[in-house]
């Protein structure tokens, strides 16, 4: 398995509402992925922070999520947004 942990760090209150604009949707798209277990992003204690928690099958199916994410509404609207994560392979 894949997992990817880490934040989305916004910069800007413009930044926070993208991402609570368009999060409803990116969820449901991603969760619907072939191989996606696990998806989740959450609002923490601070407001210009989101932690990312994602878990995808295998390898492929992990880097067929992020070439669809790079072509969605979703990167389009958070494209400038800093993301800090770390992926790494688990077992089962």
């Amino acid at each position: 398995m894949i997992r990817l942990r880490g934040h989305l760090v916004c910069g800007a209150d413009d930044e926070v509402a993208a991402v609570k604009t368009n999060l409803a949707s990116h969820i449901a798209l991603t969760r619907a992925e072939p191989g996606c277990l696990s998806f989740e992003i959450t609002p923490t204690d601070d407001p210009m922070l989101f932690e990312v928690i994602e878990t995808f099958r295998t390898r492929d199916d992990f880097n067929a999520h992020q070439t669809r994410t790079r072509a969605s509404q979703w990167f389009e609207a958070t494209r400038s947004i800093l993301r800090d994560f770390r992926v790494e392979e688990v077992g089962d």
